[in-house]
């Protein structure tokens, strides 16, 4: 069995390209943040969608009127598709695998599975293929970063995330956390299904949006914030949506 300790032989940590004929580019993107001076941030939301606090989610970009990205685990938008069908189309939706199996434990035909069960669903039931995968845990593996050049993929991680456990009975320190302490191109990740101390985050998304917004942000997708990165000057401003 594959593991920490037993990686694959021809896939997870292997970094050659060993079907070079499959890639699409001499090498793909790994991003954190985008480097942009002007002050736009982007909220992406991982493992959904699900029944409990995903339409929570959605309810509160609507209300800030603000876009997102979602990288959502293909088992469960197969499961809940008619939950966001209509709903995302301010949004951008992502991969994050089928079953959100830890792709760097896996060789590369077990990763393209993964990511082609997922890509399929997401365009089936939002009519647009994906083009951004974050790997669950954020963990990379070289058979990974081979399976997403494949599918032309570029890889977001994060800069912030939701330290919910941390301000669990500090509500409100959440908020700040969030809201002192990110910059001009910071990508956020939090989480709309999981364990209880998620909630942490997820009910106060308003007030930090609010506090975002007071400090003279803007919000964009993640694929947007990366166009103000690309940009020419004088163009940069229409991009993004507020």
């Amino acid at each position: 069995m594959f593991g920490w300790d037993r990686p694959p032989l021809g896939g997870g940590y292997a970094a050659a390209a060993d079907a070079p004929e499959a890639l699409r580019t001499a090498g793909i993107t790994i991003r954190h943040y985008a480097e942009i001076t002007e002050p736009v941030v982007a909220f992406t939301f991982d493992d959904g969608p699900g029944p409990q606090w995903t339409p929570m989610v959605l309810d509160a970009l609507d209300e800030a009127r603000i876009p997102a990205t979602f990288f959502m685990v293909g088992r469960n938008l197969q499961a809940h598709a008619d939950l966001v069908r209509h709903r995302m189309s301010r949004h951008e939706i992502g991969n994050h695998s089928w079953s959100h199996d830890d792709l760097a434990t896996l060789d590369r035909p077990h990763v393209e599975t993964e990511l082609s069960r997922t890509h399929e669903v997401i365009e089936r039931v939002f009519g647009r293929p994906p083009t951004l995968l974050r790997p669950p845990y954020g963990h990379l593996g070289g058979s990974t970063v081979l399976a997403a050049n494949t599918f032309g993929y570029d890889i977001v991680l994060w800069s912030h995330l939701m330290r919910e456990r941390h301000f669990a009975d500090d509500p409100d320190g959440q908020v700040r956390d969030i809201v002192d302490n990110v910059r001009p191109g910071s990508i956020i990740l939090a989480h709309d299904i999981g364990k209880s101390h998620r909630l942490v985050a997820l009910r106060r998304l308003g007030a930090m949006f609010a506090g975002l917004k007071a400090r003279g942000f803007r919000f964009a997708t993640v694929s947007q914030l990366v166009g103000l990165e690309k940009a020419t000057a004088p163009t940069r401003s229409t991009v993004v949506t507020h």
